[in-house]
């Protein structure tokens, strides 16, 4: 088995110790590990440990989603919500690994085509406005259709597409619904629309989804899990559909969605 160990340097402090731990297990159970400066050198690698928060791993799910390579995701960072495990846990998550006493949680993940570019997101995609210097725009106009019929004509600075995963980041910060994991479904949520009907839509996941930018004066930004992907000029299409490619997270055990809801989100139930 080959552990590759990928971190935030921003926490470079903290993860030291937890790298080390991480190298010394593995080669004392006779196996082996690599640190990872990046994530284009993720091939010959079994099962990925992240060290950081959600936006250092959703900087590695994808490509490792293209090699089936497992994430360990261990929090590091504020929110945390991706992560199956806090810091103070890696020595459970290392000893789960080495003895291959785990289970693994399946994430779908959204597939998107614009133009001749191709991405996959774990979490979501945005299209909006642009707000930087020249190209600064206010609110676009975008028709959305699933499978061929017209959701609506969106007046608002964007869309966002998100999977369950993703629901309860940026689309729930939005007036999204909060998808459970067990849903087949993705969730599309207007930002800031100008209309009192405009409201966030739930739909198969066996559908497709066809965004069109119309009327745009300036290009609009696609936003990729978080990271500027490219641009979407007028009249241009963006396509988006379940991919048949997963991320696979490692976890103890199923656990409570809501419990850990709860707990991420700092509400208090009584």
């Amino acid at each position: 088995m080959v552990a590759g160990i990928y971190y935030n340097k921003k926490y470079l402090g903290e993860n030291t110790a937890s790298v080390d731990a991480i190298v010394r297990a593995f080669s004392k159970s006779g196996n082996s590990s690599r640190i990872l400066e990046s994530n284009n050198n993720l091939n010959g690698v079994d099962v990925l440990f992240v060290l950081g928060g959600d936006g250092t791993i959703l900087s590695v799910a994808s490509e490792c989603a293209k090699r089936n390579i497992k994430i360990v995701g261990v929090n590091f960072g504020h929110m945390g919500f991706l992560a199956e495990f806090e810091s103070y846990s890696l020595n459970d998550a290392i000893d789960l690994v080495l003895k291959e006493n785990y289970k693994l949680r399946r994430r779908g993940m959204l597939k998107i085509v614009c133009g001749k570019k191709e991405f996959l997101a774990l979490n979501d995609l945005v299209i909006q406005r642009s707000t930087g210097g020249t190209t600064f725009a206010n609110t676009v106009n975008l028709h959305a259709e699933i499978d061929g019929a017209t959701v609506d004509n969106f007046s608002s600075d964007g869309l966002i597409i998100s999977t369950p995963t993703g629901s309860t980041a940026y689309s729930l910060a939005a007036g999204g619904s909060v998808l459970t994991p067990d849903l087949n479904a993705f969730i599309l949520t207007p930002i800031c629309p100008h209309s009192l009907h405009s409201r966030p839509v739930v739909f198969s996941d066996k559908s497709k989804l066809i965004i069109n930018a119309i009327d745009a004066r300036e290009p609009l930004v696609l936003i990729v899990d978080g990271k500027v992907a490219g641009e979407v000029n007028n009249g241009e299409m963006v396509k988006i559909c379940k991919s048949d490619i997963y991320a696979n997270f490692i976890t103890q055990a199923e656990g409570n969605f809501f419990d850990k809801l709860l707990m991420k989100l700092n509400i208090w139930s009584k």
